[in-house]
């Protein structure tokens, strides 16, 4: 049987991979599909080597103790390939891993199709010509991504609709945001912590003094959307803090319910823009990743992914000393000083769907294309 590997090592990769992955199998019925996902991956059909729970690390720290485990998973991954006679991969995003492996299976004759390209314009620009030299074609989601990269020689990038938005496309369609009522309202306040237990360990206990100032002029009705990959003990000391909790699953409805949010920095911020609601960032990371961040990174532009698209600040964004709760406060008193305020930024967030529509490609049709062309040599 023919098969195709599939990784996507992090939650936001398997989101990604969703927005294909069923019409892909479906227009493929004699492939079999194997590779690392989570749980929605598995029951839609992949054959989990790895669940995404043994990949996932945050931070550069984080990323160098599991070195050893990510050796032994590219070695294993090698094996799977040549037992399941595999032509083709697609690996999504997760950049360190995801660029070894492709030059490994290079070698072997496999078909790559990078999706989500690896963002190279912040660091580690030498990474273009890895692509190049492996890469059948480099699926780009930012605006500025293909001429980036084909102006760095790969030749093969391509510009896609970002998965969030085809992922989010009917909703967002329907969707649109109305007034503030500043005066006689309750203030409708989504938290949203982060898919990580150092993220919800460090901005949860933020995000609750803040909510606590905002509650000394104002009705305030609080919602959460909660992570199963989140240990609940890190929630439980709050818990008489949240009027409505919502699952990972009904993220859309939380956001469209809100009428501002807190939110970690990460791929739920672009969901947040999509439906044009303003939200306040907060970046938080190791002491250590933080070091080798500033000592060694290059790239000074924007945290949030909401922000890189628009490529100006469309939600205020704090990071590392600059994260706190006067600051927070500071920025939520501007987005509500005023209705006429707060439908200036609702308006510039509503040009989010334009700005992430990429070119016009149907994603599972031109994987389709690519899976059985790897198996007519």
């Amino acid at each position: 049987m023919k098969s195709c590997l599939i990784i996507a090592g992090e939650k936001s990769g398997e989101e990604h991979a969703l927005s294909f992955f069923n019409q892909l199998k479906e227009k493929n019925p004699d492939f079999s599909f194997f590779g690392v996902g989570g749980d929605e991956l598995e029951s839609a059909g992949l054959d989990l080597v790895y669940h995404l729970k043994d990949f996932s690390t945050w931070g550069i720290s984080e990323a160098i103790k599991r070195i050893p485990f990510y050796y032994k998973a590219l070695s294993r991954m090698e094996e799977e390939v040549a037992k399941r006679n595999c032509k083709v991969a697609i690996l999504i995003d997760f950049q360190t891993y995801n660029m070894k492996l492709a030059e490994r299976l290079k070698k072997k004759g496999v078909k790559i199709l990078y999706y989500v390209a690896p963002q190279a314009w912040a660091w580690k620009s030498w990474r273009t010509k890895v692509l190049e030299r492996t890469v059948d074609t480099l699926f780009c989601i930012l605006p500025f991504e293909k001429k980036w990269f084909m102006d760095r020689g790969v030749s093969k990038a391509i510009s896609i609709e970002h998965p969030v938005l085809t992922h989010n496309k009917v909703g967002v369609n329907e969707f649109k945001r109305g007034d503030l009522d500043i005066e006689n309202g309750v203030l409708k306040v989504l938290l949203l912590p982060g898919s990580r237990n150092f993220e919800v360990k460090s901005l949860l206990p933020l995000f609750s003094k803040v909510i606590s100032k905002l509650k000394e002029t104002r009705t305030v009705e609080v919602s959460i959307v909660k992570s199963s990959s989140v240990r609940t003990e890190l929630y439980e000391p709050y818990e008489s803090l949240f009027n409505r909790v919502y699952q990972n699953e009904d993220l859309t409805e939380a956001i469209k319910s809100s009428q501002v949010a807190l939110a970690s920095s990460g791929t739920v911020n672009l969901t947040c823009a999509l439906y044009s609601l303003p939200t306040v960032v907060g970046y938080t990371g190791s002491l250590l990743n933080q070091f080798i961040y500033h000592t060694f990174v290059s790239y000074d532009g924007f945290i949030s992914i909401a922000n890189i698209v628009h490529e100006r600040e469309v939600f205020p964004e704090f990071i590392a000393e600059n994260l706190s709760e006067y600051n927070m406060m500071e920025a939520l008193k501007k987005i509500l000083s005023s209705n006429k305020d707060y439908q200036e930024r609702v308006s510039v967030l509503d040009e989010t769907k334009k700005l992430v529509s990429g070119d016009d490609i149907d994603i599972s049709s031109y994987l389709s294309e690519k899976l059985n062309e790897s198996y007519l040599n």
